[in-house]
């Protein structure tokens, strides 16, 4: 069996004025806490615990995971906001009707219960399994938005079955110009087109070019966070229809692996001046990160292959070609869509390209004969 933690984000029902400033207020109050121990040695704050915070009227559980926290936090020189945390001894989430409630003593002495809104389709299934005792709860941690709606964050881990075996593998090849291209092996590709974030990263650049000139930098601050929000929702959205699109072929998903991409990457001072095109604002890594933790609750396999050749090797045997721009041209003269080409690599091909003394068989062998003595041979053990 696997393992799989996740984090829900679930909105207070209707939650009344009251309440909510009282959340504000323990908050504040946290935060002052929190920032009064900064003051302390460090060797000092570790030995620490709620007891030194009688006077303070937020329960003896959330000191002490404040305590942590700031423990955590080593370089921190001062908290603009430390958020309400405790473990989970000190809450329970319950079912009262058609509503989740979660229940904790946030005050010395107290104990309250709040409703959760829940949508239907998201995470009621979690939820259930957490009272049923089939997934077990981690931390409650009570944030707001900037609009004022407070949610509850619970983290969540979980027991999944393991991967079914697959009858292949599908290709995601992630770029700027196609955010996802999957291709089922030697069959047809699925494209996301990246032309709608290439917009939005070229409007918010230029909304914040104002706001600099006019020394605004709260507003530049605040545009960054919609901005990266936006784009978080479009991968989201793009790993939950990969998934799907491996389920309703019974396949794996296969990714290239791009660690370390950003330091080999060159780029000149015109594309990095573009916000459409720099590189260093591709979110290529929370995609695949999305991607995965979904496979993993549907059951299906995720890897990882190398990335080099994947996009200059021809899919149907491996010999490196010539990609230029968004097509790709193969040593007989084949044509099709570089990053389709890419996708059925990292499918088939496991990203490695044929070695160069192939390469220039095939070559010398199209020269003299370019329908039948390639296409119609069959690949030698040394292609694989």
């Amino acid at each position: 069996m696997a393992k799989l933690a996740l984090t829900l984000k679930l909105p207070f029902y209707r939650l009344n004025q009251i309440k909510a400033l009282e959340f504000e207020r323990m908050t504040i109050v946290n935060t002052q806490v929190a920032n009064d121990l900064l003051l302390v040695d460090k060797k000092e704050r570790k030995k620490l615990t709620s007891s030194a915070y009688r006077h303070v009227e937020i329960g003896s559980a959330w000191i002490n995971q404040t305590i942590r926290n700031t423990n955590a936090k080593t370089k921190v020189k001062h908290f603009k906001r430390m958020w309400l945390e405790v473990n989970n001894q000190n809450f329970e989430v319950s079912k009262q009707g058609k509503f989740y409630s979660v229940a904790f003593n946030l005050l010395r002495g107290r104990k309250g219960r709040i409703p959760l809104d829940v949508h239907s389709a998201s995470h009621t299934e979690t939820l259930d399994k957490i009272i049923s005792g089939e997934a077990k709860l981690g931390s409650l941690k009570l944030c707001s938005s900037k609009k004022g709606v407070w949610y509850a964050l619970i983290s969540v881990s979980m027991q999944v079955a393991e991967p079914q075996s697959v009858k292949g593998w599908i290709g995601v090849d992630r770029g700027q110009n196609n955010i996802a291209v999957a291709a089922l092996p030697k069959g047809f590709g699925k494209f996301w087109k990246g032309a709608r974030v290439k917009q939005l990263r070229r409007q918010f650049q230029r909304t914040r070019c104002q706001l600099q000139s006019a020394k605004q930098q709260s507003q530049v601050k605040r545009l960054e966070q919609r901005e990266r929000r936006i784009m978080t929702h479009i991968n989201h959205v793009i790993s939950k229809q990969l998934v799907q699109f491996a389920l309703d072929f019974g396949m794996g998903l296969r990714f290239e692996d791009l660690f370390g991409c950003r330091k080999t990457m060159r780029q000149n001072k015109k594309t990095k001046s573009d916000a459409a095109n720099n590189r260093d604002t591709w979110a290529f890594y929370q995609l695949e990160l999305f991607a995965r933790y979904k496979a993993i609750r549907a059951g299906i396999p995720v890897e990882s292959v190398p990335a080099p050749y994947t996009s200059k090797s021809d899919h149907r045997n491996g010999v490196l070609g010539v990609r230029n721009g968004d097509w790709f041209r193969g040593y007989d003269g084949y044509r099709c869509n570089a990053d389709y080409n890419a996708s059925q690599n990292i499918g088939q091909w496991l990203g490695f390209s044929c070695p160069l003394s192939l390469q220039k068989a095939l070559v010398a062998m199209a020269r003299v004969d370019a329908e039948g003595a390639v296409n119609d041979s069959p690949l030698t053990s040394e292609a694989f």
